[in-house]
């Protein structure tokens, strides 16, 4: 061992007290190959998975979903960058921490790798027991029960040769949420289900993440999964190109059909609009926009209300509904006045790109706001 160099400790872990996020992934890097044929694969990936949401990566073939999966999950090394796992940096760990920290995460491969001498319940209560906190009745009760849960109660005394292939996954899926991980990785875990036992499984999911808070990080391509994502997570060549909460999206997209403004817009490009704004809150008192500072973001007032001050004096007040923070993004001069919440506030904020890119597709949306702009100015 390095001189210098503590030994990292084989952590001891209670996954009921960890605080989010469950996983996280700063600045990595992952190559493939040596020498001349050593590739790049993965580029400066920044993710954070907090508990209770169902993640659901996508990407065409070959972006580095399954790599990035693989490295969250223990599975392989990494050589760039930081990921921290159930609140353990996995670059300190050594090999015995590391199977620890596995033992604490469900994994569902679209390979089920079930034990063909094994029955179905028996290659469950493997998980179980590998977990070390359960009696034998504990474990039996458990298995079963989740076995029954995803339609396999009558097949649990079944070896997989005796399984229909969409059967063998389900028990796979059944060992890997068997212990009710808080931190789940399955690489399209429904590829073959047919749409009951998707739709079952999917249930089954939400079921971990609103009773467990279980964060789920999933690789597919099933819409019948994607439509009842938290979160939509796309990769492009070793890049995430997009990170889009799904709920808070549909939830702007509809506030947003409510504001005079953005009525204007197409639903395609409210979507878009929606997707890139995220939401901020605001204690009272707490100033929101500064006099003077350069303006490079839109605010929405979804809750709550802000009080517009110039040169020391109120001159306006702002509700649900309304917004703010136009005037410097269309003349492009500082702010001109301080704008400070009076009560609680929740705001929908979009930034200046993607707001010039609204203002550019849809001319009577940049009408609208020119008509607010010299109301105001």
């Amino acid at each position: 061992m390095a001189v210098g160099r503590e030994k990292p400790r084989t952590p001891d872990l209670n996954p009921c007290e960890l605080e989010a996020p469950l996983a996280r992934a700063e600045g990595v890097n992952f190559f493939y190959g040596v020498g001349d044929a050593r590739f790049q694969v993965l580029f400066d990936i920044a993710l954070d998975i907090p508990p209770g949401q169902l993640v659901v990566m996508t990407g065409p073939s070959g972006s580095g979903k399954t790599t990035l999966l693989t490295l969250i999950g223990a599975l392989r090394s990494l050589q760039q960058g930081r990921i921290d796992v159930l609140g353990h940096d996995l670059a300190r760990l050594d090999p015995a921490a590391l199977v620890r920290v596995r033992r604490h995460i469900g994994f569902i491969f679209q390979m089920h790798n079930l034990f063909d001498a094994l029955s179905a319940y028996e290659n469950v209560k493997m998980a179980l027991q590998l977990a070390g906190r359960h009696s034998a009745a504990e474990m039996r009760a458990r298995g079963v029960a989740m076995l029954d849960r995803l339609g396999l109660g009558h097949r649990i005394d079944h070896k997989p040769r005796a399984l229909s292939g969409g059967q063998r996954q389900r028990v796979a899926i059944a060992r890997a949420l068997a212990n009710r991980p808080k931190l789940v990785l399955a690489d399209e875990p429904t590829a073959a289900l047919d749409p009951d036992s998707t739709r079952n499984v999917v249930r089954l999911f939400k079921e971990l993440t609103v009773e467990d808070g279980t964060a789920i990080l999933m690789v597919t391509h099933d819409h019948r999964i994607i439509e009842l994502a938290d979160r939509l997570v796309h990769m492009v060549d070793g890049r995430i190109v997009s990170d889009v909460i799904l709920n808070d999206a549909l939830r702007i997209c509809e506030f947003l059909k409510d504001v005079d403004a953005f009525k204007a817009l197409t639903p395609n490009e409210l979507t878009h609009v929606a997707e890139r704004m995220r939401r901020r809150h605001y204690m009272p008192d707490e100033v929101v926009i500064h006099e003077g500072e350069a303006g490079h973001e839109l605010f929405l007032i979804s809750e709550g209300e802000v009080r517009i001050e110039r040169g020391g004096r109120e001159v306006a007040r702002l509700g649900a509904g309304e917004f703010f923070g136009e005037l410097a993004l269309l003349s492009g001069n500082p702010r001109n006045a301080n704008v400070v919440a009076t009560q609680p506030l929740e705001a929908y904020v979009l930034g200046e790109a993607d707001f010039q890119d609204a203002l550019g597709a849809s001319v009577s949306f940049r009408e609208q706001l020119r008509r607010v702009y010299f109301l105001r100015h």
